[in-house]
């Protein structure tokens, strides 16, 4: 994983530079075929079938989905933006192929493009578990993936009902302003640690389970940073405050982009500041757009009780929520300087000290 990222890295750098394209950017990860088995992949057709939904100018075939490949040692997870699966042999890519996959003799099966890899889990085995049980295997009856069993015949072709969109453009503008995930992840060392200490300690492995990977990633940036320098009075906890508030942006977005198929038009078009948008198709909505989205439209705040389980607790508890952690960010994203007196309180109403943490139960809500 190290080499294929140091190559997507590098490329990145030299589209900052202004060296090359945005379409430059990229890496071939091969599958290497095992010594012990001469004939083809059995599944080799299956895998290249979903090439037919890519295109080769960028563009999937159905403009609302992605193609993923996900990679696991079993302690972390990945997933990667795949933009086209090949048998041709692409080591004379230069720049672009890993340098051991020339080093030693190796046959192939195929060939994998990415133009981006993201870090989902990192160094917490039982956090890849929970992750892999959300794909479902389509030749093992679309039953959940499991590293204890089932990692046959791989790669593993699968499924996954929420039909996460991992790389979405107008999502990475607002979450890594704009950087490739691979670019965001590398400057977001050590918080393995910190998300396997909160899902044990604090939230639980079915909250936990239950927030995006960015969020999770979020939070944990947010309590290192805050457990790292909370006995320091004169540290600015601006940078804590605007992770927490990314983290409940990540997640509601996410949450009502789930629940929005099969909404009506009045309850998908909502009305922020003087705008009114789609929820199934607007970008990401801030912290106020949200709260001002889900509590003052009647249409919507029925929609979501119908919808979402428990049925009150985004429709009603929500909003006041969102609008007091944005009184927050506000400052702090426009440098204003925010105290250790003024996060704590925030802080521990968040995560659950002391009580039951607010991101705790945004991450037990459940689509019906």
């Amino acid at each position: 994983m190290d080499q294929h990222l140091s190559v997507l890295l590098a490329n990145a750098t030299r589209f900052r530079k202004d060296e090359c394209s945005e379409e430059d950017v990229y890496v071939w990860w091969g599958k290497i075929r095992s010594a012990n088995r001469q004939q083809p992949m059995p599944h080799l057709g299956d895998v290249l079938a979903i090439d037919a939904e890519l295109g080769k100018d960028g563009e999937t075939v159905a403009a609302d989905r992605e193609v993923h490949l996900y990679l696991t040692d079993y302690r972390s997870l990945y997933v990667a933006h795949v933009a086209e699966i090949s048998t041709d042999d692409v080591r004379d890519d230069d720049g672009h192929v890993p340098a051991f996959y020339a080093e030693g003799d190796f046959s192939f099966d195929c060939w994998f493009q990415l133009w981006d890899i993201r870090r989902l889990v990192a160094n917490d085995t039982l956090g890849v578990v929970e992750e892999l049980k959300k794909l479902r295997n389509t030749r093992y009856n679309d039953r959940p993936v499991s590293i204890y069993g089932g990692m046959v015949d791989l790669p593993l072709i699968v499924t996954r009902d929420d039909g996460a969109r991992w790389f979405d453009p107008a999502v990475r503008a607002v979450l890594t302003g704009g950087r490739f995930w691979c670019e965001f992840d590398a400057e977001r060392t050590g918080v393995g640690a910190m998300e396997r200490e909160l899902r044990e300690n604090l939230f639980g492995a079915t909250a936990w389970s239950g927030l995006d990977p960015a969020a999770r990633s979020f939070i944990a940036s947010a309590e290192k940073m805050f457990r790292d320098h909370r006995h320091d009075a004169a540290f600015d906890f601006s940078s804590v405050v605007i992770d927490y508030a990314k983290a409940f942006e990540v997640q509601v977005n996410g949450l009502l982009r789930r629940v929005m198929p099969g909404a009506h038009r009045e309850a998908r078009h909502v009305t922020v500041g003087s705008k009114t948008v789609d929820l199934m198709t607007a970008p990401p909505l801030s912290l106020g757009q949200l709260a001002q989205a889900i509590g003052d439209n009647k249409p919507l705040n029925d929609w979501l009780k119908r919808r979402l389980e428990p049925r009150d607790w985004v429709a009603i508890s929500l909003p006041p929520i969102l609008e007091n952690l944005a009184a927050y960010r506000n400052p702090a994203a426009h440098a204003t300087r925010i105290t250790r007196e003024q996060v704590v309180a925030l802080r521990d109403s968040l995560v659950g000290v002391g009580c039951t943490g607010r991101l705790v139960e945004l991450g037990n809500i459940r689509v019906r």
